[in-house]
């Protein structure tokens, strides 16, 4: 690959190339261009046998390395950190590596960072992002204890909130996440069944066709009642012509988008500061998704928020 302060590049090969071809010498060219006539005639070569391919550029890595270290121990390396979340230093003792090498071997099969295993399973997690909006859209449901009038404990603190006494109950906060842009729509209902869980899709839906989202192709939920079982779940996936996918059982990793948007929700909305009434929190969550979807940056966006990666007609959305 070619550096900042190189010589040549692709383009500048092809022109040594096309002025020795008009029969000018060799040696004059590469004085031209500043480089050897060894390099001239490399690139010539390459050229005459290979053609345009043959003035792209190369790795560098070998053919063979003699000295890798061989696939049984890279296997025992990989086995070791995957079922006992050990690092470099503590691996290279157990095994005869130096710590280096242990790391080397890790960055290769993808396993130098424990952030890419699942905390439980200890199994490499799966990324996956669907190729264009509407593909997926993820569906959950986050319950949340609602505020009393006047403010709960983190305004009164735990000895003086009454709370536990009120019976104020809990509020369920229904989230679509689309997969590939993240764009994120939420409404807060007292319940979750079966009604409530239909209309809010119907509502998604509306949302996400007007942010230039047309289709829906499928929608992904867990495996509540709601669900799986009930016909008014399956006539409103049928109005935009969606298909239903359901997680695995206790596999909320395969929905992973929605239920980091419900950490998100949790941090950046209901418990972001204490709030004198259930009213005015939910009062608050239109502000909340409109910086989500508009302003906040989304590192898996490369720093953008998600409405950049849908369609947006004439900044209508700015």
């Amino acid at each position: 690959m070619s550096h900042r302060n190189a010589r040549l590049t692709v383009h500048g090969r092809r022109l040594l190339v096309e002025r020795v071809r008009l029969g000018r010498p060799v040696a004059h060219v590469a004085a031209e261009m500043g480089v050897s006539r060894t390099t001239a005639h490399k690139w010539i070569r390459r050229f005459a046998a290979e053609g345009e391919a043959g003035l792209l550029d190369r790795t560098s890595r070998p053919h063979r390395t003699p000295h890798r270290t061989a696939d049984c121990l890279e296997d025992r390396v990989c086995r070791l950190r995957t079922t006992r979340t050990l690092g470099p230093a503590r691996l290279g003792p157990i095994l005869g590596l130096p710590p280096s090498t242990v790391h080397r071997i890790l960055v290769r099969h993808g396993l130098n960072r424990l952030a890419f295993l699942d905390r439980s399973t200890k199994t490499v997690i799966r990324r996956y992002e669907r190729n264009r909006p509407g593909e997926l859209v993820h569906v959950d449901v986050k319950k949340l204890g609602r505020i009393p009038a006047g403010g709960g404990w983190r305004v009164h603190g735990r000895a003086g909130s009454r709370l536990t006494k009120t019976g104020v109950g809990f509020d369920y906060i229904h989230s679509a996440v689309d997969d590939h842009s993240r764009l994120a729509y939420s409404e807060v209902h007292p319940d979750e069944k079966v009604a409530t869980c239909a209309g809010f899709l119907r509502r998604a839906a509306a949302h996400f066709a007007r942010h230039g989202i047309s289709r829906i192709e499928r929608v992904l939920t867990d495996n509540a009642w709601s669900y799986r079982k009930a016909a008014a779940w399956r006539q409103a996936l049928a109005e935009p012509g969606a298909t239903g996918k359901r997680t695995r059982a206790y596999r909320p990793q395969t929905n992973g988008k929605v239920e980091r948007f419900n950490r998100t929700l949790l941090d950046e909305w209901a418990y972001l500061r204490p709030y004198a009434s259930n009213e005015e929190r939910t009062a608050t969550l239109d502000d909340f998704l409109h910086t989500y979807n508009y302003h906040r940056c989304h590192t898996a966006l490369g720093g953008q928020p998600p409405i950049t990666r849908v369609n947006n007609p004439a900044g209508q959305y700015t």
